[in-house]
């Protein structure tokens, strides 16, 4: 198939009037610009080096698209900053879109890894066994009750396949809430039922079980909210709890447990687990830990739950490098600590910052805060863009008037505390 693959390239170059070529077939400036590493291809540059169109197959095909699949609207992750500093020709970019640690990662995570690259051309432990054990100490939990994914988001898209089969089945979310939830009730066929959240942009925990039915077989509730930064408190969690049906799996998703986990009334599902209650926990390396670009998270809870998702998930799905990562994290007391000193911090800023600018700014307890600017909010975030300030825009979730910022450092603050005071000027929205 190489031999194939060099003589097609060769052939193309050939057609193109291009006779030289290097390795693989490859024209020599392409090949040498490889090499330099200098290269980031566009289907243009592939029809201009090769004279061919890689990009559109001339055969007409009848590939037959699962009709739930195609009704699915992809993840949007937001601008990255490379594309936004070469498409608006900046220098300086800041990126308060998607909820990262603005320290990093813990140094001795990056000590870990440093490690761990050594060996990587081996498979990785397929049981994460050390990660495992970690976890199982730091959680006080047998290992049969904890399940290692790629990012918790790995472990949404496994909790769907292994409990919602076709559409008699039902998944009952917030609204609006974590958009991952959605799409593994999409996966599934499976019928979604979205529950708006109340006035204060929390859980309506008692609208949501009104909404349960002999269907239901996953409810989630995000604590704190992703886009919202709210929570629901452990008394009303627990009455909501005693409505529900045993046989229907709460997840109370934690991704941002560590900003939360002091707040008053603030429930735990860890608490539920240890209860052997029909509660599914799950948190993440990927925000108080730094670890968001190298795919970790895990969750607990019912040992039958626990082992579908290993029947059902990948089996190396948890590379070396994260597992040794997550390993040095969960040891690294002090830099969690300074991380959530940090956040709170920013998050006294940017709520007084907004307030004094006019904007309604919702009570959070993750690494963000959420802005109701009381105007369209989408020509302030283009204007903020332009700026060099990447934020997310409500409008894609149902709330066209709002923002939300990620909690940056004091430098990263200042930056958009000049921007934004910039965007809200008359002049915008002229």
């Amino acid at each position: 198939m190489a031999a194939a693959a060099s003589a097609v390239a060769t052939a193309a170059a050939a057609a193109a009037g291009k006779n030289e070529s290097g390795p693989l077939g490859v024209p020599d400036r392409t090949a040498s610009a490889f090499r330099a590493g200098a290269v980031a291809f566009s289907a243009h540059d592939l029809r201009g080096e090769f004279g061919l169109d890689y990009c559109h197959n001339e055969v007409a095909m009848a590939i037959n698209v699962r009709p739930a699949v195609t009704r699915m609207t992809p993840y949007s992750p937001g601008k990255p900053v490379e594309e936004v500093r070469r498409e608006l020709g900046l220098e300086r970019v800041v990126k308060l879109a998607s909820n990262e640690n603005p320290l990093g990662p813990s140094p001795k995570a990056i000590e870990a890894v440093e490690r761990a690259a050594e060996t990587m051309h081996l498979y990785p432990d397929a049981s994460a066994h050390d990660l495992n054990a970690a976890l199982g100490y730091h959680l006080r939990l047998a290992p049969e009750r904890i399940v290692i994914g790629n990012g918790s988001d790995e472990l949404i898209h496994l909790l769907g396949l292994v409990l919602l089969e076709n559409e008699s089945d039902e998944l009952v979310m917030g609204d609006p809430s974590f958009v991952r939830y959605e799409a593994s009730a999409q996966l599934a066929n499976a019928r979604l039922v979205k529950v708006p959240l109340d006035e204060d942009f929390r859980h309506d925990l008692p609208a949501m079980a009104k909404a349960v039915t002999e269907r239901t077989r996953l409810v989630y509730i995000a604590n704190p909210n992703n886009p919202t930064g709210t929570i629901v408190r452990r008394d009303e969690f627990e009455r909501f709890l005693g409505d529900l049906p045993t046989d229907v799996l709460v997840v109370l998703d934690e991704a941002y447990y560590e900003y939360a986990a002091g707040a008053d009334g603030y429930p735990s599902s860890l608490d539920y687990v240890h209860a052997n209650r029909n509660v599914f926990g799950m948190r993440t390396f990927s925000k108080a830990y730094g670890l968001a670009g190298i795919r970790v998270g895990y969750g607990f809870g019912p040992p039958e739950v626990v082992d579908a998702i290993h029947r059902a998930r990948e089996p190396f799905n948890v590379n070396s490098l994260a597992q040794a990562a997550a390993i040095a994290a969960l040891g690294d007391r002090e830099h969690l600590a300074r991380t959530v000193a940090t956040n709170r911090a920013g998050l006294e800023r940017l709520g007084l910052l907004m307030r004094s600018l006019g904007a309604s700014v919702v009570e959070s307890y993750g690494n963000f805060a959420f802005v109701d600017l009381g105007r369209p909010a989408e020509p302030v975030f283009e204007a903020l863009l332009r700026k060099g300030v990447i934020v997310r825009a409500g409008r894609h979730i149902g709330h066209p008037d709002c923002l939300r910022v990620t909690v940056g450092t004091d430098e990263e603050l200042d930056f958009f505390e000049e921007a934004i005071r910039e965007a809200l000027a008359p002049s915008v929205f002229v």
